[in-house]
């Protein structure tokens, strides 16, 4: 039995997720946290959150590291760690230092530094030749402005250090990049207490579909798991609206995604211990790296790939946290495709109904989540802001998306906001 330290969570899917993968494979963690009322809520299921399973529960700063990593090292010294993971962005460096300063397996702190900040990212990719965006960074209006009149207009802006799309808008003009600008700089702290870097970053807008490669890392060697589809609106954001594992693409564009994540990922240095989710622009030119997460997809995308592939990239997760040999060898599930479609509400206020009786039921589908009425709803502006979700899944081919998309408009036809 390994035991692991886990360092924040998320408080989605991969919060229930992560907990029981690490109980599966026989193994035990401690839970760090610096507010665990953040995770008293219950589990969807209406049973305690796995996350309150841990054999320890340890409440420290984990946004200071000056006291966090004395205190890691005091928490080995007691309780003997074999591996340390999180699977929340905003605590991947940490986790990745604490790693370090034990001794214990895992990526570089640098190079997982650089693949969480979105401009640390391009300088690496664009040094080593991985095809990216024309892009500039700057903190300043005036070279904001300027540089976004030399890349061109529509462009898109970012900020270096959020996840879930958020504050990712295009722009098409300078008045929409002020207001972009202005925006993001009025949210000077994240969700989690931690002050942001006030640079912003302008990127050259990609034409064709984008993709994700889900790929795992040990030892050196990069196994591509696959490739998965992904649909984007909410124009001017960027929010995901839906997935389909595989995607249903030519083999030459399969194979170049796949090439294409490979590169980017060893250019980072994140060959060992860890499972990433590379999103990618399928361009005239080619494939352009979007950004690289070196963590296991959300938003579902490991729950699609199980059902298809058997694939479990959590426990992969976890199997390389501890420097162990992962096993993606798979096999047959029944599935050829699996699919899902968020709700993604356009108007704000309060869920007044939402009626998923008809689709529950429907022929070929695998789960269903939905708010219940009264919820509060907010006009998303980001993969923060989903109603619920449908699944689907095909056993004869690519049909898994098709079929999500005509039940999610069931769903919204039934959606009632007031």
């Amino acid at each position: 039995m390994a035991h692991l330290l886990m360092v924040e969570s998320w408080v989605g899917s991969m919060s229930r997720l992560l907990p029981r993968a690490i109980e599966q494979g026989g193994h035990e963690f401690t839970f760090l946290t610096r507010d665990l009322h953040h995770y008293l809520g219950p589990a969807p299921e209406g049973t305690a959150h796995p996350l309150l399973g841990a054999r320890n529960v340890v409440t420290a700063d984990t946004n200071d590291t000056g006291t966090l990593l004395p205190l890691a090292e005091r928490l080995h010294e007691a309780l003997g760690f074999d591996g340390v993971l999180t699977s929340c962005d905003y605590y991947l460096p940490a986790a990745a230092l604490i790693a370090g300063r034990l001794g214990l397996p895992g990526p570089a702190a640098e190079s997982v530094r650089d693949a969480c900040r979105k401009d640390a990212t391009r300088r690496v990719l664009a040094g080593a030749g991985v095809p990216g965006p024309r892009f500039a960074v700057h903190e300043e209006w005036g070279a904001l402005a300027r540089s976004a009149q030399k890349i061109g207009y529509p462009l898109v802006v970012k900020p270096v250090d959020l996840c879930a799309g958020m504050y990712v808008r295009r722009v098409d003009d300078e008045g929409q990049l002020a207001r972009a600008v202005e925006a993001l700089t009025a949210f000077p702290v994240n969700a989690r207490g931690q002050r942001r870097d006030p640079a912003v970053l302008l990127e050259e807008l990609l034409d064709g579909p984008e993709v994700s490669v889900e790929t795992v890392s040990h030892g050196g060697a990069v196994h591509v798991v696959g490739v998965t589809d992904k649909s984007i609106g909410g124009s001017p954001a960027f929010i995901e609206t839906g997935h389909m594992f595989p995607a249903a693409l030519p083999a030459p564009d399969t194979e170049a995604a796949g090439r294409t994540a490979v590169a980017a990922i060893r250019a980072l240095g994140l060959t060992d211990g860890v499972v990433a989710h590379t999103e990618i622009k399928l361009t005239a030119a080619g494939p352009r790296v979007v950004e690289v997460n070196p963590r296991p997809a959300g938003n579902r995308i490991t729950e699609l790939v199980h059902r298809v592939t058997g694939i479990d990239l959590v426990a992969s997760f976890v199997a390389v946290s501890l420097g162990r040999e992962p096993d993606v060898s798979g096999g047959r599930t029944g599935l050829r495709s699996a699919a899902i479609g968020f709700l993604v509400p356009e108007t704000s206020g309060t869920l007044a109904s939402l009626d998923g009786g008809g689709v529950r039921g429907a022929p070929g589908v695998l789960d269903l989540r939905l708010a219940e009425p009264g919820a509060r709803v907010t006009a998303a502006g980001s993969n923060n802001e989903y109603l619920g979700h449908v699944m689907t899944g095909d056993a004869q081919g690519f049909g898994a998306r098709d079929r999500a998309e005509v039940l999610l408009g069931e769903l919204r036809s039934a959606l009632v906001i007031r």
